[in-house]
């Protein structure tokens, strides 16, 4: 990516809320003096033209997703092509982006479509876009809130039915899109302003922006059911050598045979101000920087369990090494005021919050 523009994509479930958080990502990124550039659903294109995506005309429904795919990759090349003519910083926000239409067919015919446009799946997911924002539908923790009129081409109505439907999109979206080293889930609030200013938050994140430092509520729990379908995956995080007031962490996750690296720094600017960068790394690069690991720290290896209940986007992460017999729950993004819904098939034994000595950084040292 040029480094003046960045392409981000906001996807989610049905009644998630992006057309309000565009309207809110333009008025507030265009107010600190980025170009804005906002690609509309392509999907919804086709369908407000005619096309049925419920046809049972195989053909018909073949050519319709290829030709959403094409036109999909053809307005974002064209507006990076716009982009980079700006004189300003530019952010390019896809109102969904190619992953996921592929939710919406079998892996086969996906596998097909992308083979005859020369294509890949890792080429498409991890390297077209900067960080995809998943906003969680309405339908999973805020069914209060979950409503058609919003869109009149919305297949998953208001119904229990619908509901059903629109809580197992929101996860065949997210199953899509895993593998891109800054994907986000976006939580349900009461609140629907919370969502936004967490839309914006991470964006703000992805330019490069100080932000205030927050503390995600942890807490040591054990597992007494059984989970719900679950995005299975193991990590590796190794810290390498950095300056003071500076932390440098290499990080391994696979899933599914497949693999993804990502290096992050983060540094305190002030008290209350961290700024954070992250950047995808090809596995020469990893191995490489493997050479510049901190002596003082070991590195760490957890399995990590990532879902969504009630509208709340959770982490468990069990310890394998340099720790055992450690499980951590980790919040994402829910408000310092909101209280965690907490899962019954976990029981909480201790809150962890802010306690320095489960850092992952602290939990790495020697001796």
């Amino acid at each position: 990516m040029t480094k003046d523009i960045k392409k981000i994509v906001l996807t989610g479930g049905p009644c998630a809320g992006k057309t309000t958080a565009l309207v809110k990502v333009i008025e507030h990124f265009s107010s600190l003096g980025y170009k804005v550039f906002t690609i509309p659903e392509i999907p919804t294109l086709f369908s407000q033209a005619g096309m049925n995506y419920l046809t049972p005309n195989k053909g018909l429904f073949y050519q319709g997703e290829k030709a959403t795919l094409e036109l999909q990759l053809a307005f974002e090349d064209k507006f990076m092509r716009m982009a980079e003519e700006c004189n300003k910083p530019t952010v390019i926000v896809c109102d969904r982006g190619v992953m996921d239409i592929s939710a919406y067919m079998s892996p086969e015919m996906w596998e097909q479509i992308t083979g005859e446009l020369g294509l890949t799946t890792a080429q498409l997911r991890d390297h077209r876009y900067d960080a995809v924002l998943h906003l969680v539908s309405a339908a999973d923790g805020a069914e209060q809130f979950y409503t058609t009129s919003t869109n009149s081409t919305r297949y998953e109505q208001m119904n229990e039915e619908g509901l059903r439907q629109a809580r197992l999109l929101d996860k065949k979206v997210i199953n899509a899109w895993t593998g891109h080293s800054h994907l986000r889930v976006i939580n349900n609030h009461e609140d629907f302003d919370k969502k936004i200013n967490r839309v914006l938050k991470e964006i703000s994140f992805v330019l490069g922006l100080p932000q205030p430092i927050e503390e995600e509520r942890k807490y040591i729990v054990e597992v007494v059911g059984e989970l719900p379908e679950c995005i299975n995956s193991e990590i590796t995080q190794t810290y390498l050598v950095a300056e003071p007031g500076c932390e440098v962490r290499l990080r391994r996750r696979g899933w599914e045979g497949k693999y993804v690296n990502v290096h992050t720094t983060k540094k305190r600017i002030s008290e209350k101000e961290r700024l954070e960068t992250e950047r995808q790394i090809s596995n020469n690069l990893y191995n490489s920087l493997l050479q510049q690991a901190d002596p003082y720290r070991q590195t760490i290896h957890k399995m990590r369990k990532s879902f969504i209940w009630k509208g709340q986007y959770f982490e468990l992460d069990t310890y394998l090494k340099p720790v055992s017999d450690l499980v951590i729950l980790e919040t994402k993004g829910v408000a310092s005021d909101e209280s965690v819904k907490f899962p019954p098939f976990l029981r909480v034994v201790e809150d962890i919050t802010g306690h320095k000595k489960y850092y992952n950084y602290n939990l790495a040292l020697k001796g």
